[in-house]
């Protein structure tokens, strides 16, 4: 795709997720905005405010997120959104404590 500004790409991205589920008003969900490997952390999180504001415009709240390099390839410029649907029974698996070499909280 061409260069073009955040808030247009972010919701590029997420217009065409949301349609596909589809999500909708009053959908709880958790978010994931990884990079490629070379996409700066500052972008990303740029990325994630842009993803927040388009969802809480459509009345879908964001209630756990991941922010940082997850799926990468070799110093890729770019970034990936990634959305699951939530209820209170995987919420509270995600919440579990984790300890991994990638991944840690709660412990």
């Amino acid at each position: 795709m061409p260069l073009m500004p955040a808030k247009d790409l972010a919701a590029h991205m997420t217009d065409a997720i949301v349609a596909d589920l589809p999500f909708r008003a009053g959908d709880r969900v958790i978010a994931m905005v990884s990079g490629m490997g070379g996409t700066p952390p500052l972008e990303l999180y740029l990325m994630y405010r842009e993803l927040e504001l388009i969802l809480r415009a459509r009345q879908i709240a964001i209630q756990r997120r991941l922010v940082g390099n997850y799926i990468t390839s070799l110093d890729m410029a770019g970034c990936a959104i990634t959305l699951l649907r939530a209820d209170d029974e995987l919420l509270s698996l995600w919440d579990d404590p984790v300890r991994t070499p990638a991944l840690r909280w709660g412990v």
